[in-house]
């Protein structure tokens, strides 16, 4: 699903455009935010693609949703 980063003065986000849905970024499998997992405050897991360099932000990719609050992870 496609995905827009942004980071603002609260911290990272994520937007998804076809859920009209914003939620704050609130763990991360790595240090750098891209090739892991990220989880969102309502419980979704998504895998961010690999960068070679740091982005600037905002940005739109492509995620893979890895699971939602309740479905075990």
């Amino acid at each position: 699903m496609k995905v827009m980063v942004r980071r603002d003065t609260r911290g990272l986000s994520i937007y998804v455009p076809k859920k009209d849905l914003e939620e704050p970024v609130i763990a991360q499998q790595h240090d750098a935010l891209w090739g892991g997992w990220i989880r969102l405050k309502n419980g979704w897991v998504l895998e961010l693609p690999e960068m070679d360099a740091e982005p600037r932000l905002p940005i739109t990719v492509n995620a893979r949703k890895l699971s939602e609050e309740g479905e075990g992870t």
